[in-house]
């Protein structure tokens, strides 16, 4: 008679969701300490769950009380329950073990309302708002954990998080329009006289076309600004910047010619793998 396997640790549990889900953070942890490692992948565990929230229901309401949930925990409203939920529960002991600030979680939480209803993203000033809160903050977080904040750290998390903000939000188009909702800025939309529906049905048109170049352009100046402060930085904040040169390659692939916007082109594993253990040898994350 065998017996059930037995659940996987809180560990363990992260791990996988990150693997599965966030999969150049999860390589990027490879490169950290062990002690390290673990408070990381609770971190961007946590980032999965909440960026997760939008494609997990089907009404805002059901994604409001998710998110909710998570904003009384950071509050201290949550207790017995949150030891049996395993990203709760080692968020929480990296949050201890290494000091970590809760309001900016807190306010990654609140960005995210953001995501579970159709409105338009105005202008590209909200859209870096929004990535501020979210993408500039995780990597932020992330580098708490490896070494303490320092105005240079800070300024490369916010280039960092708005060049891989605005690579995901290109990368994930064909999904977003499909479902009608549009993170590229109605004032961007505008000024190149692209139509949200001309989107939302997926026509590849000039118009688009010019909107993407200048997203593009956004994206890799952010990206140039990262990777010129990392010089700047402890060497070892850098496994937290690991995720950059994946941006790096979205990027230069983002900006093929002739390429359609609204086919989707995923990137396998491996070639993650070479990418970031390439960078990581790379004078840019070892000097």
């Amino acid at each position: 008679m065998s017996s059930a396997a037995p659940p996987p640790d809180n560990v363990s549990f992260c791990a996988d969701l990150v693997r599965s889900h966030d999969f150049p953070r999860y390589a990027a942890t490879l490169f950290a300490p062990a002690a390290e490692r673990r408070a990381l992948l609770a971190l961007y565990a946590f980032n999965v769950e909440i960026v997760r929230v939008r494609d997990q229901v089907s009404q805002p309401l059901p994604g409001e009380i998710r998110f909710q949930w998570w904003t009384d925990l950071f509050s201290g409203l949550v207790h017995g329950s949150a030891e049996g939920n395993p990203v709760a529960a080692e968020l929480l002991r990296a949050i201890r073990d290494f000091d970590l600030p809760v309001e900016p979680l807190s306010l990654l939480v609140d960005e995210h309302q953001f995501d579970l209803y159709n409105d338009p993203m105005p202008t590209m000033a909200a859209l870096e708002g929004y990535l501020a809160a979210t993408s500039s903050a995780l990597f932020g977080l992330a580098a708490q954990v490896l070494a303490p904040s320092s105005e240079a750290i800070e300024h490369l998390a916010r280039h960092a998080g708005l060049a891989q903000g605005i690579v995901q939000i290109i990368t994930n188009l064909p999904r977003d329009a499909s479902h009608r909702q549009l993170f590229l800025p109605q004032q961007v939309l505008a000024s190149h006289g692209c139509e949200m529906e001309d989107v939302f049905a997926g026509r590849d048109t000039a118009n688009l076309r010019a909107v993407l170049e200048q997203l593009t352009g956004e994206a890799q100046q952010h990206l140039t600004a990262a990777l010129s402060l990392l010089a700047e930085v402890p060497a070892a904040v850098h496994p937290a910047f690991l995720p950059l040169s994946q941006v790096r390659a979205d990027l230069k692939r983002l900006s093929q010619p002739g390429r359609n916007p609204f086919a989707p082109q995923p990137t396998s594993r491996l070639r993650t793998l070479w990418t970031l253990w390439r960078a990581s040898r790379s004078r840019e994350f070892t000097k």
